[in-house]
């Protein structure tokens, strides 16, 4: 080959790669413009009026071009995905509400029948119109279920009350005591303070099942709570809670068997909540991936933490993710742009292959790993959750929250969400949003606004599968911001369990197992006593300042909580707040009970 005809192969060469070249950023300048479109669409008069900046919106679609770019770099996820059949739907939903012996009609140790004996008659109507629902969609298919609405049911009317359960051996049961809601009171109207902030108060009482305080919305009329509309951080609504006088209880305050319950009754209450707000309650149908036994990234929780808990017992968030969560605390909430500026791509590949090889052997050296690393490592691992941190079913049912006109009535739906979830992803997302309340606390150093934050997370929190993401799927990501927003703001309040949740336990627990003996008075008496005492002694110590950190740390395991056992609780680490004598009244029959707990 001669001098000319190399040259004709270089310039061939050359304009090839320009035209490629060109090509790349002509996509790239078109992904660009389609989140810009996406994020003016959002924004748009017909969408809930929310007061987005600029720079918020610029954080959002860079955010998406960043995860975009990332996902074009690794394979693609492969997942088994089936056609969704209505019935199936159907039946799954039963099963997560505690009511698979209706499908199944076998005899089982499932609390169906004690279940449906404490609902209220708009819970019962919902439980009706599903078990309906899957009864009619197998008529179709020619399949016969094995249980008819009418075996459960005694009449189509919404508001009739529940006939004697029939248990799957086809005997009637004993009837049990129906549960019957409290009146609702009056909506409370929103006090502004004198100093001309937008802000409200809004009354938020735990008493009463939230799909009854929703009557508005089923008889037509106006709620007064929709009218309520957020528009800027400022107007974020202060929640006045009633405090119950049996004492707050926390999620972790429950036995497990009792938090299962409490997810039973939060899925039916959360449906029947949503039809009357006129939210249809969709459900993604759970998609087997393949996940990862071993590693870090793209592993399940529940392996993560299984693997953990032969290190560290008691482990009950990913030590992965603490230690990144802890390494961005050390060194990262004053660092301006910190979880919005990425950092090198190249390094942050790098690093999650030195994690994967060396976390678990201590061999890992967390000084190399920068602040921006930390934070792309941690979005990272949150994407690359084999089943989204909100989960897969789930997800649907918390992007429709984000229609909810009224913050009051969004905070509720939230509160039966969060409750719906599984231990380990609930504890996970609880370390994640304390995590990201302490960055916007440090707006002034880190420039990151509680909307900035909100941006950046919801992309790497409603994660959708595939490399093409839709339209519409970036569509909900941006709503779902907002969402976002609220669980930071509002989260020491979602991690509590209203006591309407509570007061169904009590009815389920005395219907399938009945009352037991009591215990002795005068041992009860003295507990009482050595517990007022303990809370006297604590109230009228008068310790140096310098010493008092000292003394909690090395009390804080050693320290004794009181817990009501048995009777028509499961267990129930009780507030230091509760009234005992309100709490012996509903449950006469308990053991009273001092012990430590870890803290």
């Amino acid at each position: 080959m001669d001098l000319k005809d190399c040259g004709g192969v270089i310039l061939t060469a050359f304009h090839s790669f320009r035209i490629h070249a060109d090509e790349q950023k002509h996509a790239a300048d078109n992904r660009k413009a389609t989140y810009q479109r996406i994020g003016s669409m959002s924004l748009s008069p017909s969408a809930p009026e929310r007061c987005v900046s600029r720079d918020s919106m610029e954080d959002y679609w860079s955010e998406m071009k960043n995860i975009e770019e990332e996902r074009q770099g690794g394979p693609e996820e492969l997942m088994e995905r089936a056609s969704v059949d209505e019935a199936e739907l159907e039946e799954a939903w039963l099963q997560e509400a505690g009511l698979s012996t209706l499908v199944t009609g076998t005899q089982s140790d499932g609390p169906a029948e004690a279940l449906l004996s404490t609902l209220t008659r708009s819970q019962a109507a919902m439980v009706k119109k599903r078990l309906d629902n899957y009864t009619q969609t197998l008529r179709k298919r020619n399949r016969q279920p094995m249980r008819h609405v009418r075996d459960v049911f005694s009449t189509p009317d919404a508001s009739s009350e529940l006939t004697p359960p029939v248990s799957p051996n086809g005997q009637i049961a004993p009837k049990l005591p129906q549960w019957n809601a409290p009146k609702v009171p009056p909506s409370c109207p929103a006090d502004t303070n004198g100093s001309g902030s937008a802000s409200e108060t809004v009354v938020l009482s735990f008493d009463v099942p939230y799909s009854e305080g929703a009557g508005a919305h089923r008889k037509g009329r106006e709620c007064q709570d929709c009218r309520r509309i957020c528009k800027d951080d400022r107007d974020l609504p202060v929640f006045q809670i009633v405090r119950p006088r049996q004492g707050v209880t926390r999620v972790n305050d429950l036995s497990s068997e009792d938090i299962k319950k409490i997810g039973y009754i939060s899925l039916i209450e959360l449906t029947t909540f949503y039809d009357f707000l006129g939210i249809e309650m969709k459900r993604n149908r759970v998609v087997r991936s393949r996940a990862r036994d071993c590693g870090i990234f793209g592993v399940p929780l529940t392996t993560l933490l299984e693997n953990d808990q032969k290190k560290s017992p008691g482990s009950r968030v990913p030590l992965v993710f603490k230690k990144l969560l802890s390494k961005l605390e050390q060194t990262g909430l004053q660092t301006e742009g910190i979880l919005r500026v990425p950092g090198s791509a190249s390094r942050v590949k790098h690093l999650r292959q030195e994690l994967e090889l060396k976390f678990y052997e201590d061999r890992f050296d967390w000084d190399q790993v920068r602040q921006n690393d930390a934070a792309g490592l941690l979005k990272m691992f949150i994407r690359e959750l084999p089943n989204p941190l909100l989960t897969q079913q789930h997800l649907p049912a918390f992007t429709a929250a984000q229609s909810i006109s009224s913050p009051k009535h969004q905070i509720q739906a939230l509160h039966l969400l969060i409750l719906l979830l599984p231990e380990a992803n609930r504890d996970t997302l609880k370390a994640l949003l304390e995590f990201l309340r302490k960055v916007v606390a440090y707006e002034e150093k880190n420039r990151m606004s509680l909307w900035n934050v909100s941006m950046i997370v919801a992309p790497n929190l409603f994660t959708f599968r595939g490399k093409n993401v839709k339209q519409e799927e970036m569509q909900g990501a941006v709503a779902a911001a907002q969402l976002v927003r609220l669980l930071i703001t509002h989260q020491d309040l979602l991690w509590t369990v209203p006591c309407f949740l509570i007061s169904h336990i009590r009815k389920m627990n005395e219907a399938a197992t009945g009352k037991k003996t009591p215990t002795s008075e005068k041992s009860k008496r003295r507990l009482l006593k050595r517990w007022n005492l303990e809370k006297e002694r604590e109230r009228s110590e008068v310790t140096d300042f310098r010493d008092v950190n000292e003394r909690r740390a090395n009390t804080r395991r050693q320290r004794q909580y009181l817990f009501e056992v048995g009777g028509n609780i499961g267990e129930r680490c009780l507030d230091p707040d509760a009234h005992l004598l309100d709490v012996y009244r509903v449950n006469p029959h308990c053991e009273w009970v001092l012990k430590s707990r870890l803290t």
